[in-house]
């Protein structure tokens, strides 16, 4: 078996996900035989990662530094395969305007939004812009960082009095934020796992939170705060839609070994709108690939292992 350094915790906000995604897939990889070496990251990744000198490293970083790119770029620098995607994806996928941007172009269809960075509001007036987003995205909209996972920082803004206070909690979390056209309806998510003959779309999960109005950063992760259902209960069309979707989704944005694309289902006109791709998607207990997954016969212990030997076989086919 294999020497796999799982790369988890490190300093962003998602420290506390991704160390018990870590610890979870460490177990796994323990029951399969490899030698696992924990790394928490931190300034001392370069030297551990010489020191220990693993055959791969398993990715369980989520936000800022793992799952935009950066871990990846050093990883690739010292010759280490590492699961999930290259730079390029996780940068596409981690920004969120740059996502819809993308999303826009290859027409796949994603709620209207406008984006702003600081400089526009402290600079150029963008406050002055607001009464025109109204009119075109009309309330409630959503307020998002752009740089942000696990829901991290979203706010909902019913009316233009509201907007303020959502702006700044955005900005507290990034320097660009979001202001998007809220869908009411069902909160969906499509992970996409690599196979043999290319990307499969596995069961759509749908997250129901029991009290929320949305689906926030404590009810998907603290256990007991969203219902879960894998698959979720829909028609025959809608879910081959959403499945498709995703898998359009994953190639645009250049992901490989596996990825969660997350949509809502319009209430009023059946219509999928995706919301955003997560190139690192969680892995804890109430993480949705390890559902879906799991809805699809493939236990925690062998997805993670698929994981690694996709990490493996993109290795292989790399240029020397």
């Amino acid at each position: 078996m294999s020497r796999v350094a799982v790369l988890k915790g490190g300093s962003s906000l998602e420290r506390q996900v991704s160390l018990r995604s870590g610890a979870r897939v460490e177990d796994a990889l323990e029951r399969l035989g490899h030698e696992v070496v924990p790394i928490d990251v931190g300034a001392d990744l370069i030297a551990r990662l010489e020191n220990t000198a693993p055959d791969v490293a398993f990715v369980a970083l989520h936000g800022r530094d793992g799952e935009d790119g950066t871990v990846q770029e050093l990883l690739a620098i010292l010759g280490v395969p590492h699961t999930g995607s290259g730079v390029l994806a996780c940068i596409r996928c981690m920004d969120k305007v740059l996502t819809k941007h993308l999303l826009l172009d290859a027409g796949i269809p994603t709620p209207d939004f406008y984006a702003f960075n600081e400089t526009a509001f402290r600079e150029l007036g963008a406050a002055q812009a607001l009464p025109a987003i109204e009119e075109r995205l009309s309330w409630p909209v959503v307020v998002k960082p752009a740089g942000q996972g696990s829901a991290l920082g979203i706010k909902f803004a019913g009316a233009a009095a509201d907007v303020p206070a959502a702006l700044i909690a955005a900005f507290s979390y990034d320097s660009k934020v979001m202001l998007e056209r809220y869908v009411k309806g069902r909160d969906l998510a499509v992970s996409v796992l690599d196979g043999p003959d290319g990307p499969l779309a596995l069961p759509v999960v749908e997250a129901v939170p029991r009290e929320e109005d949305f689906y926030d950063f404590e009810a998907r992760y603290e256990i007991g705060r969203t219902d879960f259902v894998a698959p979720a209960d829909l028609p025959e069309e809608v879910t081959a839609r959403a499945q498709a979707l995703a898998i359009g989704v994953y190639a645009l944005l250049g992901c490989s070994g596996f990825a969660r694309v997350d949509l809502m289902l319009d209430d009023a006109t059946g219509e999928l709108f995706v919301l955003e791709a997560n190139a690192i998607p969680g892995l804890t207990e109430t993480s949705l690939l390890p559902q879906a997954a799991d809805a699809a016969g493939i236990g925690f212990d062998e997805l993670t292992g698929r994981i690694v030997e996709l990490a493996f076989a993109r290795s292989a086919r790399a240029p020397a």
